[in-house]
């Protein structure tokens, strides 16, 4: 089932990645650079799953989660965060935040369209 998705990363490659393993299986992709782009991307649209790395410029991914999870539109959708990072305390934020998976890079496709499957 085709699902519309949110990706924000600041790394052009990656975006690129994820959009086309994304697009190839029949998703909707959005892309957003940083936190701040994300944001105003949320506005007015309705994703069903958003995909976000932790470290970014302007503005990270659990600043970006907390105020995404602000929006009526997006209390509920279901966020995926696709990072470097590994420490375990910086995944129990993001699990608190309300963020449902955590995927280190590199990734592997199809364990992100696995991961998708089940939140979306």
């Amino acid at each position: 089932m085709s699902k519309t998705v949110l990706v924000v990363d600041d790394s052009p490659s990656v975006r690129q990645v994820v959009s086309m393993v994304l697009k190839a299986s029949g998703h909707k992709v959005t892309e957003a650079g940083n936190g701040i782009e994300g944001l105003e991307k949320l506005q007015g649209n309705k994703f069903n799953l958003i995909v976000c790395d932790v470290n970014m410029p302007e503005m990270d991914g659990l600043t970006f989660v907390e105020h995404a999870r602000q929006l009526e539109s997006c209390k509920f959708t279901p966020i995926l965060m696709l990072t470097t990072e590994t420490k375990d305390e910086m995944r129990e934020r993001a699990k608190a935040m309300g963020v449902r998976a955590w995927l280190v890079k590199p990734f592997q496709p199809q364990v992100l369209l696995s991961a998708i499957a089940k939140l979306a």
